[in-house]
């Protein structure tokens, strides 16, 4: 796709809006009209008293044509210029595809921190108007972010200005998915790289706990997530896990274990996950629909999950949370509703609704448009909304992806007081996430501010063993970022 835009620089949001309908195109700017098969002219004319702002559309020969005016001294007139003008190429995109986007031309990771600053600002009512009016945000969307903002609240509440959580990474995975973009290595590929990276992580997490009795701080969530944990074997997960309990006050913390693929859960490592203090897991099969689980690459069945989800309850794990991803390849409404009904049979304290997100770095590609796939992906996560809520199983948390399907949301849904912690403070931002791992990102709030500052380690896991002693001297900046906003 080509885009013109005359007299404004608005390419950002706009390439992201155009996303919502192709995700998979490559988008180009050009300094003319460049007709192809695809191509938008948008246009700023400012004149005395008010600006005209105009898109033009061409796709596959359909053509569309919207504008409207703002006037000179409106208030945050740069930003309304940029949000009218990307009304008026939405509803050139609505008009050629008949495809309404239910989060209109809303595009940003974290739509509940939004719409929480819209309500503190004039109200529930006037953020619930402001999404419909000025973002062509859907009724259902605003409600979910009414729920969620509602929820979140609770939980950051209860965080402080010297409250942090610990993020560890574990990129391994069994065999790699072909949606995933994460920076996750198949075994069979860098089993050799696991102990030298276990050895390193060993270290930094120590470190790590240097530094946060250094700067005053006080834990309040730990998450080792990935890839798979517990790709690693029982005994690996234990001197991982021992570290964190030596050398961190878990007690009556939350702690998630992200078990992961059910191919890799065994009696063994579970009860070392038990043991040694985690008390919340996430099982997670993406469908219980064998035929996609082949297509997406999954070495595992609709029932290893449900003998993982049984054996786990069977230990004592009374926090269990499942996630799905709406859209694969293969699956249709029809096996998406049965995947739902088998995960409520099993009674699951939470369930993380995904929808698809097709990245660079992923196998999986297609050559549909995003408005034919995203009728069927929006359904999908309406029908698992309705059909978990009415089970009590209601959302808490919600963060969206670029290039996601029908331009849909993730979301977290969980029973009262089942609901993840570390969920909240990581997407709201609400305080200080200490990382450790390859590809791992520390996030140092502001106490009492909302400045965020981000501390990035080496990406894969042969550059993060070595060149781990850099990892440990950008550690460094964690104290140096406290002296200078002191709790």
């Amino acid at each position: 796709m080509n885009i013109f835009n005359e007299n404004n620089s608005f390419n950002y949001e706009l390439e992201k809006l155009c996303r919502i309908f192709l995700p998979h195109e490559k988008i180009i700017f050009t300094d003319s009209v460049f007709q192809s098969e695809v191509f938008a002219h948008t246009r700023l004319e400012k004149g005395e008293k008010e600006t005209v702002l105009s898109a033009y559309l061409n796709f596959y020969g359909r053509h569309a044509e919207f504008s409207d005016t703002l006037k000179n001294d409106a208030p945050d007139y740069p930003k309304e210029c940029e949000r009218v003008l990307a009304v008026a190429l939405f509803k050139c995109f609505v008009d050629v595809t008949g495809y309404v986007s239910p989060w209109g031309i809303l595009t940003g990771v974290r739509p509940a921190k939004l719409y929480s600053s819209l309500c503190k600002k004039g109200g529930s009512e006037y953020a619930q108007h402001y999404f419909k009016e000025k973002f062509l945000v859907n009724d259902k969307k605003i409600k979910l972010c009414e729920e969620t903002y509602r929820r979140e609240g609770i939980i950051t509440k209860q965080s402080s200005r010297d409250s942090f959580s610990l993020y560890i990474s574990i990129p391994f995975c069994p065999t790699r998915c072909s949606y995933c973009s994460f920076v996750s290595h198949s075994v069979d590929k860098a089993k050799k790289l696991i102990p030298e990276y276990l050895e390193k992580l060993i270290t930094e997490i120590k470190a790590t706990a240097e530094i946060a009795d250094k700067t005053g701080l006080k834990l309040r969530s730990v998450y080792i997530g990935g890839g798979t944990p517990t790709t690693l074997s029982a005994e690996q997960l234990e001197a991982l896990m021992k570290t964190v309990a030596e050398n961190f006050d878990i007690s009556g913390k939350e702690y998630t274990v992200e078990a992961g693929r059910p191919d890799t859960i065994t009696a063994e490592k579970l009860r070392v996950i038990k043991q040694n203090g985690a008390n919340r897991i996430s099982i997670n099969p993406q469908t219980m629909n064998d035929d996609v689980l082949k297509i997406i690459g999954r070495c595992h069945t609709a029932k290893d999950t449900e003998d993982a989800f049984i054996l786990a309850r069977s230990l004592g794990f009374d926090n269990i949370n499942m996630d799905l991803i709406a859209g694969l390849p293969g699956d249709t409404l029809d096996s998406f509703k049965e995947t739902i009904k088998k995960v409520i049979e099993l009674s699951p304290d939470s369930v993380t609704v995904h929808s698809l997100a097709l990245k660079r770095a992923a196998n999986l590609g297609s050559e549909q448009t995003a408005f034919l796939e995203g009728v069927t992906a929006s359904q999908m996560v309406d029908f698992a909304k309705e059909a978990l809520s009415q089970k009590g199983i209601v959302p808490y948390y919600m963060y969206r992806q670029s290039k996601t399907v029908g331009n849909n949301e993730n979301v977290g849904y969980s029973l009262p007081n089942k609901e993840s912690f570390y969920n909240v403070y990581i997407m709201d931002e609400t305080h200080t996430i200490l990382a450790c791992g390859a590809s791992a990102v520390t996030k140092l709030r502001q106490p009492g501010g909302s400045y965020i500052e981000r501390i990035f380690n080496y990406k894969y896991p042969y550059e993060y063993v070595s060149n781990f002693s850099e990892i440990l001297s950008r550690k460094e900046r964690v104290v140096a970022f406290y002296d200078e906003y002191r709790i």
